[in-house]
């Protein structure tokens, strides 16, 4: 048994949460002992808070009498607890490890080879392959993307370290001709100095498992390690070798996460959003990191992975059926993660912020889109928990990626059966107890924003990141406006899923296809096309609110405002130029808005190049 590498710190003080989370020099067994304490302190963190929390629910339906539909209630209060527990979990460990340790990053990887990035030493020639996956793509953005990312790979020198391979399931065939157009000519740009694969498959197997799967099998024996990345994704030359240096450092490492960030956008609903997810992440990431270790996530993109064992552990077969949830495996990312870390290797997530981004929804209609397909990727793994050959964890993690959906018809179930108890309950009798009330409206909503929260009391409290965000007032301006934004999506999230996944029961099956990234305005019969479910929710909410005091309903008004106002809603911040107008304005300023790192540079030099490409080919076609 071989002893590890001796972690390094940012400086040489050691703080007391240093002496208590971490070893100087440990081994594997040392290593997976440790794990098993963090995991069981975790555990019973989560468990002791399920048990006080549901006895508060019972003490609050159950005073005033019993009733069925108050059984319902507590079964669906019970479905959503499990997501909002760890959430509130991960947030709390997060922020003691960003308040109280001198290198939080260093605790989650204690007793793991860090490698260390020398810049100055080559790489291994064509070591790692660049996967761009794309289908039916904006073939000019994707390769200004990967034009920026080639370009900051031979600032630094580091060209002959990587192969670049774009795979194409495009099936359209204007984005097919774009598509050879635009790699060709990137292909002719870097002739010589790197090698740039073009390559379209006829048939689309596996969707983009599937994709990746053929790549492993007809190229994979070329290279060690193989970067995935979506049509969105940009990586700094930096974070590309960072990922090299800790896979040869540590040869049980299957799979390397990195924490993905949002590029800064004209979209005035991705900005809030994004900047909300940000915040959210860092706790959230960090204090996950720190109890799964090894058996960390995996989100499909901007990550590397070690391609033999990839090939050898994670091919995936379709799911067998003919309802909606067989066939391919649309969330595949998770079940790769699982079966990695069954095979023995580390899946893990790296949680520091810079040098890997990604392009959100640029407006709520495509933002519902990407999360139902998710939603349905999620619920596949129903089948799969019946599979044999995960482990422990790798099942839980399954179950709780289908309690992330399955948590938004439970909230509405919930509602609808209150509403049911407290219309129905005798005026002379008390619905719910209101103390025990109370202490669980305030719990529950501390938890929910705990992850928001916990990365938001750092910030304020660092003086240097403060400044990156804006500043103490702008930080603080746009935090209480993007948990209002929160509070109104959260309900039209929640009953998009809903009829999303009762649709799916039902048999409807989902598309494969491209997804729009540029921003611009939605129009009125668009927005009332694709909400009117929501609008329909809230209209009936406030008829029944008006049957009621304000008093008696003030605390599910932004369960129906939000719905009620999904359209305008959904049409006013679509729109680009409320975005850049709140760009300007400082509000949810991200720290790469203050100070624009290098690689971000160029990539903004290749957009506006193609931007005035694209505005020229336009005057010549009007012109005509």
């Amino acid at each position: 048994m071989t002893k590890q590498s001796r972690v390094p710190v940012e400086n040489a003080r050691t703080s007391l949460v240093d002496q208590l989370l971490s070893t100087n020099i440990i081994d594997k067994h040392q290593e997976n002992k440790r794990l098993f304490r963090r995991r069981l302190i975790f555990g019973g963190l989560v468990l002791t808070s399920f048990a006080a929390l549901t006895t508060i629910m019972v003490l609050t339906l159950f005073l005033g009498g019993f009733a069925l539909s108050k059984v319902v209630m507590l079964l669906a209060f019970l479905v959503t607890l499990p997501w909002l527990i760890i959430g509130f979990w991960h947030a709390v460990i997060g922020l003691t490890l960003m308040r109280f340790s001198s290198n939080s990053t260093a605790q989650v990887y204690a007793g793991t080879p860090l490698g260390t990035l020398d810049l100055k030493k080559p790489l291994q020639n064509k070591q790692t392959a660049l996967l761009s996956c794309v289908r039916n793509e904006d073939s000019p953005e994707v390769a200004a993307k990967l034009e920026a990312m080639l370009q900051d790979l031979d600032r630094l020198e580091k060209l002959n370290g990587f192969a670049l391979y774009i795979l194409s399931d495009s099936n359209d065939s204007e984005h097919i001709r774009q598509e050879m157009r635009e790699f060709s000519l990137l292909r002719a740009r870097w002739q010589n100095r790197i090698e740039v694969f073009y390559r379209r498959r006829e048939k689309n197997t596996g969707f983009k498992a599937g994709n990746v799967e053929d790549f492993c099998r007809n190229w994979g024996a070329r290279h060690e390690y193989a970067v995935t990345l979506d049509a969105d994704s940009f990586l700094s030359a930096e974070s590309l070798c960072h990922l090299v240096s800790k896979m040869n450092a540590n040869p049980r490492l299957g799979i390397l996460q990195t924490l993905v960030l949002g590029l800064s956008t004209s979209s005035f609903f991705t900005r809030v959003f994004q900047w909300g997810m940000r915040l959210g992440m860092r706790s959230y990431t960090l204090g996950a990191a720190w109890w799964q270790g090894s058996s960390g996530p995996y989100w499909g993109h901007n990550a590397i992975f070690r391609i033999k064992p990839f090939t050898q552990f994670c091919m995936l077969e379709p799911l067998p059926g003919n309802d909606a949830l067989s066939g391919p495996i649309l969330s595949h990312d998770q079940v790769e993660a699982a079966m990695m870390a069954d095979a023995g290797y580390e899946v893990r997530v790296w949680p520091v912020e810079g040098g890997s981004y990604e392009e959100n929804p640029p407006h709520l209609i495509e933002f519902i889109r990407r999360d139902l397909r998710w939603c349905h990727g999620n619920l596949q793994y129903f089948k799969l928990l019946r599979e044999p050959g995960f482990k422990l964890l790798g099942r839980i993690q399954l179950g709780l990626a289908i309690l992330m959906f399955a948590g938004s018809p439970a909230w509405l179930v919930f509602i609808a059966m209150a509403i049911l108890t407290a219309s129905v309950s005798a005026p002379e009798t008390v619905a719910f107890d209101p103390f025990y009330g109370t202490i669980l409206i305030v719990v529950i909503m501390s938890m929910v924003f705990a992850p928001k929260l916990a990365t938001l009391a750092h910030i304020l409290s660092v003086r240097s990141e403060r400044r990156e965000y804006g500043g103490f007032f702008s930080v603080s301006v746009s935090a209480f406006f993007e948990l209002v934004y929160s509070m109104l999506l959260a309900p039209v999230m929640a009953i998009a899923h809903s009829i999303f996944i009762a649709q799916l029961f039902a048999g409807r099956k989902t598309q494969w296809g491209g997804q729009e990234r540029q921003p611009h305005g939605i129009l009125f019969l668009l927005a009332a096309e694709k909400f009117w479910p929501q609008t329909l929710f809230g209209l009936c909410g406030v008829i029944w609110m008006m049957d009621y005091t304000f008093a008696d309903t003030w605390l599910l008004l932004p369960v129906i405002l939000g719905p009620l106002l999904t359209i305008p809603f959904a049409m006013i911040t679509s729109k680009p130029v409320l975005g850049m107008y709140f760009k300007h304005s400082g509000l949810w300023a991200l720290p790469e808005e203050k100070k624009t790192p290098l690689e971000l540079q160029g990539l903004n030099k290749e957009q506006r190049r193609v931007e005035l490409e694209l505005a020229k080919a336009n005057r010549a076609a009007a012109t005509r």
